[in-house]
């Protein structure tokens, strides 16, 4: 039996343990979408104590202690954080088979060197030894971001948003990682929700001119694509529930009629979102970004929980779309007229791993390696599992060697343990093929395939200066 958690955790044979601790282990971090605050980083105070670092905003855990049937007040409600990380230690003891089990654990050791395995009776210890080393460190996001070995992190970013604080990291300079802005314009393309016609009221302000047509939309959005681009921003990202693909419908029609407070139509709204994805997708490319779709997630499920906490509060859940007709579509009227941008494609619906990774053949190009990407496991495929199943189908359908690899997607300033786990899952897979005679152990170019996924095919494929 092996010990828990030990120094070759998750590598099941030899191999993976040399690619791992041999070529996986000290590469940087390029964590090219996530959700921390820029505030956050650039105010830069210390944690209190261990329950805002690890509960803090987290709806992975939230999630978890719902259904061990923990009462809400612990949770995001009104109690003390050591009465709410006391109710955290006393169900992840159950969590077997859940990432956060491993996950927790690996944060404990890494940022605390805290060995303890986490129930109710050592909760109190843990408490103890990780809010004195909080204190001790005055821990804080850039002491977190700085011993991660984080060579540059993109954050989501609205295009209202001023960056002000993107400026601002870089001017103190207490953070070692390059800080960019990442183009999220889900406001602009969501015309069917009671939030966009305020929304293009406050993109006017920004801009300095009433927009009062599509087209002028569209100059504004560009205009906001130029400035974060100007602050290094190289991505754009884009929350897809379904794939918005229909030509029957103007969007300059569309976009006047909700502005005028007319009912959105699901095809008219489809209608809109493609004719400005194609617009976005044509500036993209003219700037080399790279555009990440993000689809089939199914958000805020429960209205009431929604009322009452607002939305990314752990409410969400995966969708069941039909989208290869549709994004096939949707590239093929990017490609036609030479628009279409690097692109990585993510799904939430592990149904859609092979429409995906065989989506990627139709539209590659000698301009960029691997320019159409299938996104790592996302979200509720963080996992081992969902991780080693979207390898799988990229490496039986694609080129495995050409993947630009993790990202954390998280708000929580621990997460940068979740590379490693990732590395290690990779490192296991390649291992296993080798072991079993399904590939040379040829360890120069296993061990570059391994750096390569690990870091260095996203630095080339995102032409960051990081």
């Amino acid at each position: 039996m092996k010990k828990f958690m030990d120094k070759d955790f998750m590598l099941t044979n030899d191999t993976a343990v040399k690619l791992y601790h041999g070529w996986a282990e000290d590469m940087p971090i390029f964590d090219y979408h996530c959700h921390l605050s820029p505030r956050q980083m650039y105010e830069d105070k210390p944690f209190e104590n261990v329950t805002q670092i690890f509960l803090g905003g987290d709806h992975y855990k939230w999630r978890y202690m719902r259904s061990n049937g923990i009462d809400e007040e612990y949770i995001t409600g009104g109690k003390s954080d050591y009465e709410k990380f006391k109710a955290f230690c006393s169900c992840l003891r159950y969590a077997i088979g859940n990432p956060l089990y491993h996950w927790t654990h690996l944060e404990l050791r890494r940022y605390f060197g805290v060995d303890e395995i986490v129930t109710e009776k050592t909760c109190d210890i843990i408490w103890e030894k990780c809010n004195t080393f909080i204190e001790k460190t005055k821990m804080s996001p850039s002491v977190l971001i700085n011993s991660s070995n984080v060579a540059a992190i993109c954050t989501t970013d609205d295009p209202a948003d001023d960056l002000e604080y993107h400026k601002k990291i870089a001017e103190k300079g207490h953070i070692k990682a390059r800080i960019y802005p990442a183009f999220r314009p889900d406001f602009v393309l969501n015309i069917e929700k009671d939030t966009f016609k305020p929304y293009i009221e406050k993109l006017s302000g920004v801009c300095g001119k009433e927009i009062t047509s599509y087209n002028e939309l569209i100059d504004a959005v560009y205009v906001r694509i130029e400035y974060f681009h100007s602050l290094g921003c190289r991505i754009s990202d884009h929350a897809l529930d379904g794939v918005p693909y229909n030509i029957a419908y103007d969007a300059r029609t569309v976009f006047t009629k909700a502005l005028s407070g007319g009912e959105i139509s699901r095809e008219e709204a489809a209608a809109y979102k493609c004719e400005t994805l194609l617009r976005l997708a044509k500036k993209y490319k003219e700037l080399d970004w790279a555009m990440q779709l993000h689809i089939g997630a199914l958000r805020n499920n429960n209205s009431k929980m929604l009322e009452k906490l607002g939305a990314d509060t752990g409410f969400d859940s995966i969708a069941d779309y039909p989208i290869a007709a549709d994004l096939s579509a949707l590239m093929d009227a990017m490609e036609k007229n030479g628009n279409l941008p690097k692109t990585i494609l993510y799904t939430l619906n592990p149904k859609d791993n092979y429409v995906l990774a065989t989506m990627l053949g139709n539209f590659q190009s000698s301009e960029t390696a691997g320019k159409i990407q299938f996104g790592s496991g996302w979200w509720f495929n963080d996992q081992r599992d969902g991780m080693t199943e979207q390898m799988k189908a990229l490496a039986n359908l694609g080129a495995l060697n050409k993947f630009v690899g993790m990202l954390t997607d998280s708000r929580s300033f621990l997460s940068y343990t979740r590379h490693e786990y990732f590395r290690r899952i990779l490192c296991n897979l390649i291992g296993t093929w080798v072991e079993n005679g399904e590939f040379p152990a040829d360890y120069d170019t296993l061990g570059k395939i391994v750096k390569d996924i690990c870091f260095d095919n996203a630095k080339k494929y995102f032409s960051m200066d990081i």
